[in-house]
């Protein structure tokens, strides 16, 4: 009981500290310096807006954020600068089972019940710095929902399917998809530093079925070198980014070897919740294979901290070109101000807000799907209210393997004689004179 009660004074005050950097206070000024919530405020969720962007403008970025140093302070107080920041360390830390989680988050009755369920389903690990950034408290936090399991998963929809997009259908040889006519994808590795838990892949990852052998990358690249129509292959998994400098050097290198293959992705969501990983010899690694592009999967504005600009400066200094791919999850980021923070945040991380995807119907997602109308409601929330560059394509991967499939609010409204009618983005319609196709009609 007593170690029970010196945990809860931990988190308590851990979450006091919190709401007090929240506020604009800093990490390091004593509690009297701060108005002092009462206790019930201290599981309050950090609030999605307003949120502070202005270190990812800093000429100097702090090496570790607020949240990040406080939970460093109360959970892990002799932790070496030298091993926090190793991603090693990171991984080897990692929290994975009911025990490791509830030494730093309240964990609810259904946590605990779906942590027991888990066995052979998709794994729990979050790393700790992951971990720094979820609410201690908060069941209802948007990031703790995508790594900590409930029993919703457990439960399958009409609908629903362990592999939606029919990947395994169109698999040639094992790990290689080729559904697209000139490029595959190819699932290099089956392991992640986190695992979400509305994870496309559910059904392989962290299942041992798709190791990083040799034997399995040379039949998969084999594959690749017979097949000349193919000019851009996709590293996924898994997180390519997990495997070790020599390994990754190894597969992009053969891969370059190939005359066709002109364009080389990674997709991966390490410099979001291992950015210890963008280490100068992995950057030197990656450029070494140019033309190379990554492409990140960043899900709310909260992830965007300070290390995580500094990840991703060394990729884009490196000639790296970072694309984003943000899953639209219930209750995490189906808020047109949520989604314009993260885009603003990722746009000044030199990153190019890509695809907003509509989350898979993967057996058990259904407390994770939001409506394609809230989906729609977000682009035309953003629209022609900010950036472009800041605008994302919605897309829809179209169930039994038809592809990704691009939605928009509707802005043709018809015709009238040779004009055609647009709806911009405060709804007014206006006139574009189609005189030409008027013209055509007659010829």
């Amino acid at each position: 009981m007593t170690q029970l009660s010196a945990r809860l004074d931990t988190l308590a005050g851990l979450g006091r500290n919190l709401q007090e950097v929240d506020a604009g206070a800093s990490p390091d000024d004593p509690p009297s310096l701060v108005a002092e919530p009462v206790p019930s405020a201290a599981s309050a969720n950090i609030p999605a807006l307003p949120i502070q962007l202005e270190h990812l403008l800093a000429r100097r970025l702090p090496r570790t954020g607020p949240r990040t140093r406080l939970f460093r302070r109360a959970h892990f107080p002799d932790v070496k600068d030298r091993d926090w920041h190793d991603w090693k360390w990171q991984l080897r830390h990692s929290f994975k089972t009911t025990e490791q989680l509830a030494r730093v988050l309240e964990l609810t009755d259904e946590e605990r019940a779906a942590l027991d369920r888990c066995g052979s389903l998709l794994p729990v690990a979050v790393t700790p710095y992951y971990m720094s950034l979820l609410d201690a408290f908060e069941a209802d936090c948007g990031l703790r929902r995508t790594v900590v399991p409930v029993q919703n998963e457990f439960l399958r929809m009409p609908g629903e399917a362990d592999d939606p997009l029919d990947e395994d259908g169109h698999s040639p040889v094992p790990g290689l998809v080729h559904r697209y006519p000139d490029r595959v994808l190819f699932l290099v590795l089956d392991r992640c530093a986190t695992y979400c838990r509305y994870c496309t892949r559910s059904r392989v990852v962290g299942q041992d079925e798709l190791r990083p052998g040799r034997e399995r990358w040379d039949t998969a690249l084999d594959y690749i070198r017979s097949h000349p129509e193919v000019r851009d292959v996709l590293l996924s998994g898994g997180d390519p980014l997990t495997l070790s400098d020599d390994r990754l050097d190894y597969l992009l290198g053969e891969l370059r070897k190939i005359p066709h293959v002109q364009f080389v992705r990674i997709g991966t969501k390490v410099p979001a919740v291992l950015p210890q990983r963008i280490t100068p010899a992995l950057v030197k690694v990656l450029r070494r294979h140019h033309p190379l592009w990554l492409s990140l999967h960043f899900l709310h504005p909260a992830e965007c901290t300070p290390e995580v600009a500094a990840a991703c400066r060394r990729l884009a200094d490196a000639g790296i070109p970072l694309g984003s791919q943000t899953v639209l999850l219930k209750g995490v980021n189906d808020d047109v101000a949520v989604m314009k923070a993260l885009v603003h945040s990722l746009l000044m991380m030199r990153v190019r807000p890509y695809y907003l995807y509509q989350c898979d119907p993967i057996s058990g997602s259904s407390h994770f799907r939001t409506t394609v109308d809230k989906g729609l409601e977000i682009i035309r929330g953003l629209r022609g209210f900010t950036t472009g560059y800041a605008v994302p394509t919605y897309v829809i991967d179209a169930p039994g393997g038809g592809g990704k499939i691009a939605l928009q609010p509707d802005c043709l409204v018809g015709r009238d004689g040779s004009d055609v009618l647009l709806r911009n983005y405060e709804g007014h319609v206006h006139r574009y004179p189609d005189g030409q196709a008027a013209l055509e009609a007659t010829w």
